[in-house]
């Protein structure tokens, strides 16, 4: 993989954001981080092999998703448990 390649990784997480806000539920928001992580890591360093380059974006990604999920994460008492009938 080339280092003038970085762009495409930009765009990527671009795109990823986009869905995001059209789908919201911080997965695509986490692929997006990573691919932003990658992308300006090929734009410094070059990096190396495409798989190498893929095992980053998937750490990366993961590592995203875990901060996010940890500072946004579930709320206590989000899920709302209905104990009686609407049509009683």
């Amino acid at each position: 993989m080339s280092w003038d390649t970085w762009w495409l990784w930009i765009a990527g997480g671009i795109v990823l954001l986009i869905v995001e806000v059209l789908a919201p539920g911080f997965i695509a928001l986490g692929l997006a981080v990573g691919a932003f992580v990658v992308g300006l890591l090929l734009l410094v360093t070059g990096l190396g092999s495409l798989p190498v380059t893929l095992l980053i974006w998937a750490v990366a990604s993961l590592v995203a998703w875990l901060v996010i999920r940890k500072l946004v994460g579930e709320r206590k008492g989000q899920v709302k448990i209905w104990t009686t009938d609407i049509n009683e």
